[in-house]
């Protein structure tokens, strides 16, 4: 098994479709910068979450959002392309996107009161001892 972790941006909103037997399944792609000297770009990965879990985190996979996933790589070689998925085990949302505060699938819908960007909890940024820096 080859197992890849990766953060970026996704690339267009999530999208759950039912494969025949009716299990659930959405699939998103996230952009990665490639930051190699001289050589930069964008690399692409496919990936595809099953169950509820992808369900439920699909309002939250749209356009733009900062996401970072864990899951099983495969490489498929297909017309001379190389594509790149993922089939995910682990999501966390980064935050980021076009607007943090409303779902864009449901406008009326706002982020719960003590929540930030990204559907995480706001944290207290103050520290509760001194640290010194040497």
């Amino acid at each position: 098994m080859k197992n890849i972790t990766i953060a970026g941006n996704v690339g267009k909103d999530a999208e759950t479709r039912r494969t025949q037997s009716g299990d659930a399944v959405t699939s998103f792609s996230i952009a990665v910068e490639d930051r190699i000297p001289k050589e930069k770009g964008t690399i692409w990965f496919r990936c595809s979450l099953w169950g509820k879990r992808g369900e439920s985190l699909a309002q939250y996979l749209t356009k733009g959002s900062k996401v970072a996933v864990s899951g099983e790589l495969s490489i498929e070689v297909y017309e001379g392309k190389t594509n790149l998925t993922v089939k995910v085990d682990q999501v966390t949302l980064l935050g980021g996107g076009q607007d943090n505060n409303v779902s864009r699938r449901d406008p009326g819908r706002q982020t719960p009161a003590g929540y930030g960007a990204g559907g995480r909890p706001d944290l207290d940024d103050e520290i509760p001892f001194n640290m010194e820096w040497r």
